[in-house]
């Protein structure tokens, strides 16, 4: 059966959802200085551009979540969007970033295209609302610890605020302890909400604490599930990508890296094709 049909969104230039193919929001995990972020952001366009793939740049000023209260969490608010700014003048990308605040939706919505709800705060209510009133896309990442048909909630107090830009991000569910898994009937069930659906390929292969002090992860498996969402009808793909996760400030074993990235695309727009071919997708 063909996938339920969802609105179209649209970012900048970009049209996602709806009939428009597959997109890629991509870049590292957190901004470790402007010239590794621009770096990251020109190289993963360039990918994006030869296999005509709509891009959406990504990176966190602040990660808020660490494991440990040692961790890096980025240059903070102020600055982070003023890297932001300039990568975004300069090349022309439209820019996702997390805001984990009300506070923080104000200064974020005047350089991000898209406002990124982080999964432990998918249920904040204020944080929510105030994403919605700011206008901007907002793309809500499902709680770990939230089940599929729970996300109405969450899209609603968005929709609440008459702003309908909304994306939905699956990252994968709680499993025991230090561990997560990706159930693949969430895709078909969140759209059915009626809005894009996007997966988050690299953080669902984390093992939560799994190091101690860091979180662990499974970066090996992240073409196999890339395609097995891509064949589920996903309408986008997120990943979070480094030209050296050994040294990466954040998540460095889930980050993929940039050398892999052009293959996994090729393999996933080979599944895509092939079941737009067959009639069973959009």
């Amino acid at each position: 059966m063909p996938a339920p049909s969802t609105r179209e969104i649209a970012v900048g230039s970009l049209k996602l959802g709806a009939a428009n193919g597959l997109f890629l929001i991509a870049g590292p995990c957190v901004i470790e200085s402007e010239a590794h972020t621009r770096a990251m952001a020109e190289k993963i366009a360039a990918v994006c551009a030869d296999l005509k793939l709509p891009y959406i740049f990504k990176t966190s000023y602040d990660k808020a979540n660490r494991t440990s209260g040692q961790s890096y969490r980025g240059p903070g608010l102020a600055e982070g969007l003023k890297i932001l700014k300039k990568i975004k003048a300069d090349l022309k990308l439209p820019i996702l970033t997390d805001v984990h605040s009300p506070d923080q939706v104000g200064p974020a919505a005047e350089v991000a295209d898209v406002l990124q709800i982080p999964a432990f705060l998918s249920r904040q209510t204020d944080l929510l609302v105030a994403a919605g009133k700011s206008g901007r896309v907002v793309n809500i990442k499902k709680g770990q610890f939230v089940s599929p048909w729970e996300m109405q909630h969450a899209i609603e107090k968005v929709a609440g605020t008459g702003n309908q830009k909304i994306l939905v991000t699956e990252r994968g569910s709680s499993f025991g302890y230090n561990n997560l898994v990706v159930d693949m009937r969430a895709f078909p069930i969140l759209r059915g909400f009626g809005y894009p659906v996007v997966f988050d390929v690299t953080h669902s292969l984390q093992l939560p604490g799994g190091e101690g002090t860091q979180s662990g992860g499974q970066r090996e498996f992240a073409e196999p599930l890339a395609r097995a969402a891509v064949a589920a009808g996903v309408d986008g793909l997120f990943i979070e990508v480094h030209d050296n996760p050994a040294q990466a400030l954040s998540d460095p074993a889930t980050q993929l890296p940039l050398a892999q990235l052009k293959p996994l695309l090729e393999n996933v727009l080979v599944v895509q094709i092939a079941l737009a071919n067959a009639g069973r997708v959009r």
